[in-house]
């Protein structure tokens, strides 16, 4: 499929989305930390705002042909500091048990990783488990916030989620030991 032109202003808008997704943190972090136990509405329409500009931007980028260095990085940056914070505040609210805290172990240990691996010749790219795995996380953390504490089907989609993280921390680890020059 061949790419689409589309003017210049028009060809920033995947990275404005990504912008807005990292600026909607606060609200959803405010939202969350004023609801009843982790119980929010209002924070899981936020959380999913964030969710849906994820695959929008994403698909303009490639459609578009605009794919950009800091599109490269924002993107999983943005997802990565939403899921974290929504992973935490869940927890604390006693709404998730302690280890999914393991879901931002995991990103803290990609980003250590990160300037290392690229340093040494590593060009990071998100495996489609990785796409997966926060696609699950969002509507399963999403479905948490609006669901009574105990429901059972949202912490099954975030376990399989969860699953899906760790093994794509797994998958990068292998293209770092297989491409990475010592």
């Amino acid at each position: 499929m061949a790419a689409r032109a589309v003017p210049a202003p028009l060809a920033q808008l995947p990275n404005a989305l990504t912008i807005g997704r990292l600026a909607l943190i606060p609200a959803f972090v405010a939202l969350i930390l004023g609801a009843d136990g982790g119980r929010s509405w209002p924070a899981a329409i936020v959380f999913g705002v964030a969710g849906i500009t994820d695959q929008v931007d994403g698909f303009l980028a490639r459609r578009w042909n605009v794919e950009s260095r800091f599109g490269k990085i924002a993107d999983p940056l943005a997802d990565r500091l939403m899921i974290d914070a929504a992973v935490i505040l869940l927890w604390h609210a006693g709404r998730l048990p302690w280890i999914a805290l393991l879901i931002p172990l995991r990103d803290l240990l990609l980003l250590a990783g990160y300037k290392p691996a690229v340093e040494r010749g590593y060009t990071f790219e998100v495996n489609l488990l990785g796409k997966a795995a926060t696609w699950l996380l969002y509507a399963s953390l999403g479905f948490v916030m609006v669901t009574r504490d105990g429901t059972a089907w949202p912490i099954v989609i975030f376990w399989i989620g969860f699953a899906l993280a760790v093994a794509s921390l797994g998958g990068y680890l292998l293209k770092v030991a297989r491409e990475v020059s010592p």
